[in-house]
């Protein structure tokens, strides 16, 4: 099921000011068109009221004038009136509108004056035609101002937006870059903010990680060499695993410190994908490897390895055997038969990517494996992947680069 698109700031402002144009030009044309409409109508009653009063002060000195003494057609609402004995103005309105004046006379006769009230109609059309015109450019305008208000308000959202998604990913330089002095303007100084923040502690972190784990190398180194003096027998054996646990954790942890600091460096030459993969399961029980084609890749081998010697032995910890590592070409796959990487776990693997000291269980390991995995892959400019494979079990999937 597809998501429906996600409509922009941009959009919406442009929205709004287009909906409240058309709402002011619409109002402001009822308003100008009934203004002029009962103003029209008014001066047409006070014309027409002034012709009656001349019409009644001619028939009274039995002079002509150009209104009417009973006319038949006279409309019924103005010959009810009348008889009350006031002056009437009534306009008859439909495809022919008339104007009419009427009043009673001395003798109990109606006077009556009629006119066409077209012209004014007509006058009344072209004026909402103008104002149609008027405000739908006024609309037109006003909406492209909107819009380029709109798109410019949502362009600088969505680069301070981008800029956070990449500080999120580890690009700690990123910052946007300010622009006026708004809501958007200060949302952009706090993301350049937040950046400087967190670079900060996490450089300071990187640092007392590298400092800490570069004091304990001497220290495991003396106790490398006093094990050794230890008479043989289950508790040499014990302390002497112990020690080696501790220093490939000392060693994983400068890696790491080394991978953060970005001063790692590459020594590539030609070497066979199936080779590696052999070299680096070669201690590993329960690991077996598997050849669907084979290529010759430009690359570090010891790092290709160390990738694959962590994939494998993360498989060999928290998944089930057999584990199966195939061989495609400058593909690569390992796969183990468990339960498959934990819905915790695994949206972290799609989102930020592993985070050292994590584990998929309590007391299951440090959690370094797969975050020295993914930075060396990135050192080899390489894709790691990780997925659960559709008939069981966790898969990571590193596939090198075809250098030449």
């Amino acid at each position: 099921m597809r998501r429906p698109k996600a409509v922009t700031v941009g959009t919406k402002v442009a929205l709004a000011v287009a909906a409240a144009a058309v709402a002011v030009a619409a109002a402001v044309g009822v308003l100008v068109h009934h203004i002029t409409a009962a103003n029209q109508l008014a001066t047409a009653r006070s014309e027409l009221d002034q012709q009656l009063l001349s019409a009644a002060y001619d028939y009274a000195a039995a002079r002509k004038s150009p209104a009417r003494i009973n006319p038949p057609n006279l409309p019924g609402p103005v010959a009810k009136s009348v008889q009350s004995g006031v002056r009437v103005t009534y306009l008859r309105s439909g495809s022919r509108p008339v104007l009419w004046a009427a009043s009673r006379v001395s003798d109990g006769e109606v006077l009556a004056l009629s006119q066409s009230y077209a012209r004014e109609t007509r006058s009344l059309a072209s004026l909402d035609r103008t104002l149609l015109a008027v405000g739908a450019t006024a609309t037109v305008l006003v909406s492209l101002a909107g819009l380029f208000l709109g798109v410019r308000m949502g362009r600088r959202a969505t680069a301070a937006a981008r800029t956070a998604e990449r500080i999120a990913n580890g690009d700690l330089d990123a910052r946007v870059p300010p622009d006026g002095r708004d809501e958007i303007a200060r949302l952009s100084a706090s993301v350049n903010t937040m950046a400087d923040a967190l670079g900060a502690r996490l450089e300071a972190e990187r640092r007392v990680t590298a400092d800490i784990a570069h004091e304990l190398r001497t220290p495991v180194a003396g106790m490398s060499a006093a094990v050794g003096l230890l008479p043989p027998g289950p508790a040499s054996d014990l302390v002497e695993r112990a020690v080696q646990n501790l220093r490939g954790l000392v060693e994983d942890v400068l890696e790491v410190a080394r991978m953060d600091a970005q001063v790692a460096t590459l020594e590539t030459e030609q070497r066979q994908v199936s080779a590696m993969a052999r070299r680096a399961v070669a201690g590993l029980e329960g690991v077996e490897v598997r050849v669907v084609a084979d290529t010759v890749v430009t690359t570090d081998p010891r790092r290709v390895e160390r990738i694959l010697t962590n994939l494998a032995a993360n498989a060999l910890r928290h998944g089930a055997p057999p584990v199966e590592v195939e061989v495609d070409g400058p593909v690569v796959r390992v796969r183990d038969h468990g339960k498959g990487f934990p819905p915790d776990l695994f949206a972290v693997l799609h989102t930020s990517g592993p985070q050292r000291f994590r584990t998929t269980a309590p007391g299951a390991g440090t959690g370094l494996g797969l975050t020295i995995a993914v930075g060396q892959a990135r050192v080899l400019d390489a894709d790691l992947t990780f997925r659960n494979h559709p008939e069981g079990g966790a898969e990571a999937v590193l596939t090198l680069p075809d250098r030449p």
